[in-house]
C-alpha cells in the first residue's frame, strides 16, 4: 500500500517515503531509512517539514508488535503535522485478537492527540505488482491468484463463505490525496470496493479472469492455526478470527472525495 500510495502521490506532491526495510525505488519520491522508535531518526523526521503526514505502516504479528505500533504512532504525533492514518476494518470484529487491538488503540490516540485528522480502514486492499519494487512480505491476493495459476485445488481456511468487500489501492490512494487537498476532516472512514464477496467467490472471480474453474478445499481453522505457529508469515489469532465479516461500506468516504470505489470484479485483472 505504502509504494502504491507513493505512485500516485508523486504526480501532485514531494513524497518522502519512510521505510524500514524496503526503499521505495521510484522517481519523484525520496526515500529515507529510519527506525522510528530511535529518538536520532524521530529528530531526522522532524526536520523535514513535512505538510502532512500519510501513515500506513503496521506491524502485524510478533509478540513486540503491539509496541513497535504504538512506538511508531508516538514518532508520527511527534511531527505535529495532519495524519491521515490507515487502520483497518479489523476493528469491527467482535472476536478480540491483538491486531485489532492495536489498531482501535492507535485510532483512539489519533482522535485525541488534538491534530487534524483522518482514519482510513480498507477492506481487503489489493493491487498490483509494482516494478522494482519487492515488499518484505509477499501480498496475500499474490499468494491466492499464484494458488489459482498454478494449481487445479485452491486451499481455503474454514467455510469460505465470509465475506470481504476488496479495495482497489488506486482508488483508496485516490481518496486520501483528496482528504489531504482540503482540511482534514476529523473523521473515521470504511473503505470498500463496490461488491461484497464470500472468500469462496473471490477465489471464483480470479479464476474467471484467468479463464479457469479452480476448486476449492476447505481446511479447518483449527488444523491451519496449528500449522502457522510454524510459519513466520502467519498469525494464529487472525486465522481463529478468519470467519469475521470484513465488509465497510464506502459510501459516504465517496461522496466526500469524489472517488469511486470500483468492484472486485472490474479490478481484479489488475493481479493476473
Amino acid at each position: 500500500m505504502g509504494a502504491h500510495f507513493c505512485r500516485r502521490a508523486r504526480a501532485q506532491h514531494d513524497v518522502i517515503a519512510v521505510h524500514h526495510t524496503t526503499p521505495m525505488r521510484m522517481n519523484g519520491v525520496t526515500p529515507i531509512k529510519a527506525d522510528l522508535r530511535t529518538k536520532r531518526d524521530r529528530r531526522r523526521l522532524g526536520a523535514l517539514g513535512a505538510d502532512c503526514v500519510v501513515h500506513l505502516a503496521a506491524k502485524v504479528k510478533g509478540p513486540q508488535a503491539r509496541t513497535q505500533n504504538q512506538q511508531m504512532l508516538d514518532a508520527v504525533l511527534e511531527l505535529e503535522r495532519p495524519i491521515v492514518y490507515a487502520s483497518s476494518t479489523v476493528v469491527h470484529w467482535s472476536r478480540a485478537t491483538p491486531y485489532g487491538e492495536s489498531r482501535r488503540e492507535d485510532e483512539q490516540r489519533i482522535a485525541e492527540s488534538g491534530l487534524a485528522w483522518a482514519t482510513v480502514r480498507p477492506s481487503a486492499p489489493y493491487g498490483a505488482l509494482l516494478p522494482h519494487h519487492r515488499p518484505g512480505h509477499r501480498e496475500s491476493f499474490h499468494t491466492l491468484v499464484d494458488w489459482v495459476r498454478r494449481s487445479p485445488v485452491v486451499p481455503v481456511i474454514g467455510s469460505g463463505q465470509y465475506r470481504r468487500q476488496p479495495v482497489h489501492v488506486d482508488d483508496f490512494s485516490d481518496a486520501i490525496l483528496a482528504l489531504i487537498a482540503d482540511p482534514l476532516p476529523m473523521k473515521a472512514f470504511d473503505v470498500g470496493g463496490e461488491e461484497a464477496l464470500s472468500f469462496n467467490a473471490i477465489v471464483r472471480t480470479i479464476g474467471e479472469a484467468m479463464g479457469k474453474r479452480p476448486r476449492t478445499v476447505h481446511l479447518p481453522k483449527s488444523w491451519v492455526a496449528q500449522v502457522a505457529r510454524f510459519q513466520p508469515n502467519f498469525d494464529v489469532d487472525l486465522i481463529m478470527a478468519v470467519d469475521e465479516d470484513e465488509v465497510a461500506d464506502g459510501t459516504q468516504l465517496s461522496k466526500m472525495t469524489g472517488v469511486r470505489f470500483r468492484s472486485f470484479t472490474e479490478g481484479v485483472r489488475c493481479l493476473i
